[in-house]
Parts: structure tokens; sequence; C-alpha cells
């Protein structure tokens, strides 16, 4: 079946405009509640509900609130905290699930809804249409409880300082960092007030960035998709690194001493050959996903392990982990996991392996990338008019099979649609830079001739790449 709402990390798109619409997230909330209510338990049940900083946050909140306790379930409110602060939450308060209400990296107009079940963990495909069929079927329309039946909700305020404590937790107790000066770009989210807290009291001196929301800021020239904010600011105030979230904190992006970016294949490469040093990494293994660059295989195998890769998006990443035993995985982008912390991508967390890492070796940041050395990679975005499956338009693919056979093994293309936005994402991998960005040019071309639309940003991943 095919999903109607539900994409690669929820629902999302422009607030007030469908999918996200007041009258279709209260049906998310009723649905939701259904689902996750345990008919056989003579109980009050409970669901969190978090989110990020954008102004329709309010808007979506009251009505997924309204959804929730027209269904007879109980409602905790925390405000704005990272997605994987509302994972946690959720777990350790024995909730029956967990609702992140956040677009992550997109720009403020839009916004969107992520769930979590009662383990802190995503839902997998077959729930979300389970959710689905509940609203179109209208199966649930005449379920509803009346008087002392009705959901209630609550405030709960001390949300915030659990999750600084769950997160200080996660570092060395052996460890603190004092004598690191950091700057940290917050991009006026999530974690505005709760990552500066987490480092501060573990001793670190820290540059805050991206720290005043005002509802309409987030992520705009600030966080994980501006890297280069924090690279001027940590040559500026010569730092000993730099850390940047996105909007929700799910994810994390660094840049070095030097103000190189570090992304998140260098940052999996370092945690990973120093679990596996230390006998940590089970079953010798990473989880990324094919967006991975191939740099990353390289250097755990010369570290004595081994990468297994999935489709793109987080929530694929720890399916796999958890199918078959793994303890860490993570994307390119930043999203990194640790299942023996957290259920789901936590980019503060992960930044405190890292930097425990750093304390623990006494090397610095740009000295631990030297791990794995990337092979250049360009990705194109070109926003479509419409989805069509590119293998069924033979102009298009004619180009696509014209390139990989000049890269005759050497490199690869990797095309697919954007699960959040109407883009198609086009990524080459080489040892040409150059090569595969005219390569890349050269499959954008086509593929605007048939799916309309237009190019827009090619980015290039070649720090610390092959020459």
């Amino acid at each position: 079946m095919t999903k109607k709402l539900f994409g690669t990390d929820g629902v999302r798109g422009v607030a007030n405009i469908h999918p996200m619409t007041t009258e279709i997230v209260m049906q998310l909330g009723r649905a939701a509640a259904y689902i996750f209510k345990d008919k056989t338990a003579d109980r009050r049940h409970r669901i969190v509900i978090g989110k990020d900083t954008r102004l329709s946050g309010y808007m979506i909140e009251n009505a997924l609130v309204a959804g929730i306790c027209s269904m007879g379930v109980d409602v905790l409110l925390v405000g704005p905290l990272p997605t994987p602060g509302i994972a946690f939450i959720t777990s350790s308060m024995r909730a029956d699930a967990g609702v992140v209400i956040s677009a992550s990296h997109n720009p403020y107009q839009d916004n969107g809804i992520k769930f979590f079940d009662h383990t802190g963990f995503k839902l997998p495909d077959e729930t979300e249409l389970k959710i689905e069929d509940l609203i179109y079927s209208k199966k649930i329309d005449s379920l509803r409880p009346v008087a002392s039946e009705v959901g209630k909700a609550f405030r709960m305020d001390d949300a915030k300082g659990r999750y600084v404590v769950f997160l200080k937790a996660s570092f060395p107790k052996d460890l603190d960092l004092k004598g690191l000066r950091i700057v940290l770009d917050c991009a006026n989210g999530a974690a505005y007030k709760v990552a500066p807290a987490v480092l501060e009291e573990l001793g670190a001196e820290v540059i805050p960035l991206g720290i005043s929301p005002n509802g309409t800021n987030i992520n705009d020239g600030c966080g994980s998709l501006h890297p280069q904010v924090i690279a001027d600011a940590v040559v500026e105030n010569r730092a000993h690194l730099g850390m940047a979230l996105d909007g929700d904190a799910d994810r994390v992006i660094f840049v070095d001493e030097f103000g190189n970016e570090v992304d998140g294949d260098h940052i999996m490469a370092i945690c990973a050959t120093d679990m596996l040093a230390k006998g940590q990494l089970a079953k010798k293994t990473l989880v990324a996903t094919v967006m991975s660059n191939m740099g990353l295989d390289i250097a755990l195998k010369k570290a004595g392990g081994q990468v297994v890769k999935t489709a793109v998006g987080d929530r694929y990443v720890v399916e796999e982990m958890v199918r078959h035993g793994y303890n860490l995985g993570g994307e390119q982008s930043g999203h990194m996991i640790f299942l023996d912390h957290n259920t789901t991508g936590d980019g503060m967390l992960s930044a405190l392996q890292v930097l425990a890492i750093m304390q623990r070796s006494g090397k610095r940041l740009s000295e631990l990338a030297g791990v794995m050395i990337s092979l250049p990679q360009v990705l194109l975005n070109v926003r479509v008019k419409e989805r069509r499956d590119i293998s069924q338009i033979p102009e298009v693919q004619r180009v696509i099979d014209a390139v990989e056979e000049k890269l005759a093994g050497k490199g690869r293309v990797l095309i697919r649609y954007s699960g959040t936005e109407p883009l198609l994402r086009i990524m080459l991998e080489g040892q040409d830079k150059y090569q595969i960005t005219e390569m890349a040019q050269e499959i954008g071309a086509a593929i605007e001739c048939h799916l309309g639309g237009n190019r827009e940003e090619l980015y290039s991943s070649l720090a610390n790449s092959a020459p």
C-alpha cells in the first residue's frame, strides 16, 4: 500500500496547508490515540507531546491535543524539546506514545509530526498505514468518550531538566570538558536551552549561537545546514571545535579547530573505530545509508569492521540495527544513533561521544577525522513538479547509463526523491570531482526537461577528499 500522509520521517508540509492542517492533525491525534491505547488495560493512558520553536507549533499542538483527548487519552505537554528528548521522556515516563511537532531542518513555514511508540522508537511503515486507514476509512468517527472518560492535558515542567541529566549521564564519569572552548549553534531551534546547559555543566567554555528563537528564525542562516557560520566563529574565537544542530536537534555537524567541516560520515568513522578498538562495536558492524561515502567503508574495513547500508532515513537505519543487534548507525547528514544510549538520532548525545574520545585521547578533532579519507562526492537537488519513475523515462535513463559507463566501477550514481520535499536528489561519487560535477549537471538538465522544476544548489562533499 502507498502512504498518503506519511513520508520518510513522519507527516510534513507547509503549516496550514494539506496535510499539515488542523483538521488532519486532529485526525492524526485521534487515530494515534486509538492505536496506542491498550483496550484491555483499565487505566488512564498518556501520550507525550513536544515541539520545536516554530510559530505554527502552537496551532498544531492544540489540534493534536484536542484529537488525542477526544479519544479518552491524556496528554503530557513538554514544550520545546529536541526530538530525541521526546523519545527519552516517552520511554522514561512509561507513556504509551510520544509525538514531536517539528519539520527538523526545513524552513519555519513548514511543520511536521513524528510519532514514537512506548519504547521510544519511531513507528514502522505498517503502523503508519494503520493510522492512515483509520483516518480515511472513518472507522473511529463514532468513538466519542464522554464525561470523565475524556482525556486531560498536563504541563510537564521538569522535562528539560530530566533530559539534561540523561545527556550528562551518557558522558564518562571520569571525564569532563574543562579546557575546551566550543562554538555551539542551536539553529534557533528545540535545543536552544538544553544544549548550552549540558556543555557548560560538564565544564566547557561555550560560545552559543542560534539561541534566540522568535518563531520564524529556526534554521534561518544557522544550524547544521549552514556550517560556515560555526566555521567562521571557531576561527574568530580560536575555539577547539564547533558544533551545529538542526531545528529539532536530532543531528549534528562539526567543524574542527581550523574551521573545516567534519560531516556525519567522519563522525561515524571516528566513533566506530574507537568502539572497535575497545571491543564495543556490536558484531564489528556500523549501519549507514546508501548516501554515505565509500571512504567510510574503506576506513571501517581497515580497522577490522564493516559497513551495512540501508535506504535513506534514520528510521531505516534504526530498524536494521534492531533487527540484527547492531549498536551504532547513522547518516552523512549528521544523524547518529547510539542504541546503547537512546532509541533515535540525538545530536547532543552524539556530540558528547565525540568529545569524550577527544578528551580521552588528547587528540584534536582534525587528527581524529583523519581516520577516514572521502572520495569526492556531489549532490544536486532538482525541484520537480511531479514524481515519476526515472527508469520509465528513456531519455533520462540513457543519460544515467552513459554516466555510469564513464565511471566504469570507480564511482557510483544514486538518484532518489526526497521523502519530505518536492526534490529529486542526484548524488555522484568518483575519483575526479570536476568530472562528477559535470555529470551531475548533465543528469539534472535531463530531469528538468521531463519533470519540470529547476536545479538548486549543488553541494560538494570534498573535505579530507582523495586527490
